[in-house]
């Protein structure tokens, strides 16, 4: 929002699963399954899914549910793998993947604290 732009966010846990949804009201319906992908990615490959692009043309990176652009990150707490968020809506998936990593850089303290 305060960069101007309307996203969709998905946190999903460590196996990929939708732990919560959310979207702008008027950012466009399609944001939520983008983030939801981009979510799933990150956490299954625990990586950024912008360090993914370029197998997003190979035989994995056309897998159903995955993609391979940026603006996915993975959550750790202690050097291990919680979750996963995926942003979608910003216009580049840089701006996207900002938007991610201020998301987890505004909780990372309290996930630190409960663990």
């Amino acid at each position: 929002t305060k960069k101007g732009i309307q996203i969709g966010v998905t946190v999903v846990d460590r196996e990929g699963i939708v732990q919560v949804t959310l979207r702008d009201t008027i950012a466009a319906q399609i944001t939520v399954p983008i983030s939801k992908g981009k979510a799933y990615t990150a956490a299954n490959f625990n990586s950024a899914t912008s360090a993914m692009v370029d197998r997003a043309n190979s035989a994995v990176g056309r897998s159903p549910g995955l993609i391979m652009s940026a603006g996915g990150l993975p959550i750790q707490v202690s050097g291990s793998l919680i979750g996963a968020v995926g942003v979608s809506g910003a216009p580049s998936g840089i701006t996207d993947e900002e938007c991610a990593q201020a998301g987890i850089d505004a909780v990372q303290d309290d996930l630190e604290m409960a663990e």
